[in-house]
């Protein structure tokens, strides 16, 4: 595919918003990888632009190669989304990580000689919440796991199921990040989260036990050699298999019962999506499938509200 003249023209003349001294080293490499995307407009370049020179300054900044295959792994986006994008809006890091693997899926394409896949639309709709009993039954067969197992098995349930964190999220958080209000809520306190994480009341006693014994190490899986691969959560309960009778342990559906519970008991489901690092509660649409309505005398109760 052939630039035309105006998108050239766009990625050739293109100067970020950083010094100098941090964009020049680099800038050759960045232009080059967005032009091997081949985007069709000037708009298209400009956000490409944006993520992979902002990716490459800060891969520049820790140390790594100034090489972008380096730069457009799996893991190196991970590792930059976790980290580099620390203090940004939520809608801004996933917007950013979306068009870095985008730029590495048609880069990797473009290296093969093929012309890049079709895009299938992802099914979005969420993990069905466990049952109050099946949480149950899973909390108590963690408990009963040996060693470490049991300390990952309890952290991916507390982070997940008691503070409604997703799964990239939750593999980022160490016992440093964790602290206690002075009203005694639990909270994560990591300079990379843009919003509140409270832990639910059922849940405080288990993570502050967790965090201590973490101390500055990660909560889950601390002995990881990779800051944060791919399959890093997902890959613990294909190991660890609970007995018959209950269901696999996930952390998206741990995350949608976070949500649902929150739902079912008519918290306001703007601070919910907030909560949730949602980018409005519109998002939280899918799951009030799994909210029953209120019955009359508690709906009537909400609608006349309080007197004077």
């Amino acid at each position: 595919m052939t630039l035309n003249a105006q998108v050239s023209a766009h990625i050739r003349n293109y100067r970020p918003r950083l010094p100098a001294a941090r964009w020049e080293p680099v800038a050759a490499q960045v232009r080059a990888v967005v032009a091997a995307v081949a985007p069709g407009t000037c708009d298209t370049a400009r956000r490409l632009l944006y993520a992979v020179s902002r990716l490459a300054v800060w891969a520049d900044a820790v140390g790594l190669p100034r090489d972008p295959g380096l730069w457009l792994r799996t893991e190196t986006i991970d590792r930059f989304v976790l980290t580099g994008l620390a203090g940004q809006p939520g809608g801004t890091v996933q917007t950013c990580r979306c068009w870095l693997r985008r730029t590495r899926e048609a880069v990797v394409w473009v290296q093969r000689g093929e012309a890049p896949p079709i895009r299938i639309k992802a099914n979005r709709t969420p993990r069905p919440p466990y049952a109050a009993g099946e949480l149950a039954g899973l909390r108590r067969w963690a408990e009963m796991l040996a060693g470490r197992a049991r300390l990952d098995g309890l952290t991916l349930m507390a982070l997940a199921a008691g503070c409604g964190l997703a799964p990239g999220e939750l593999r980022a958080v160490r016992g440093t990040d964790l602290r206690t209000t002075p009203q005694g809520v639990v909270v994560i306190d990591a300079p990379w989260l843009d919003r509140l994480v409270a832990c639910r009341a059922g849940w405080e006693e288990c993570l502050a036990e967790l965090a201590q014994l973490a101390g500055d190490a990660y909560l889950f899986r601390p002995g990881r050699k990779v800051e944060a691969a791919k399959n890093l959560v997902s890959s613990w309960p294909a190991r660890h298999r609970p007995h018959a009778g209950l269901p696999r342990l996930e952390a998206r559906r741990l995350r949608s019962t976070w949500i649902v519970e929150l739902l079912r008991q008519r918290i306001d489901p703007v601070l919910v999506a907030e909560a949730a690092g949602m980018s409005s509660a519109a998002a939280l649409a899918p799951y009030f499938h799994w909210v029953p309505p209120l019955d009359p005398e508690q709906a009537a109760e909400l609608l006349r509200g309080p007197r004077g």
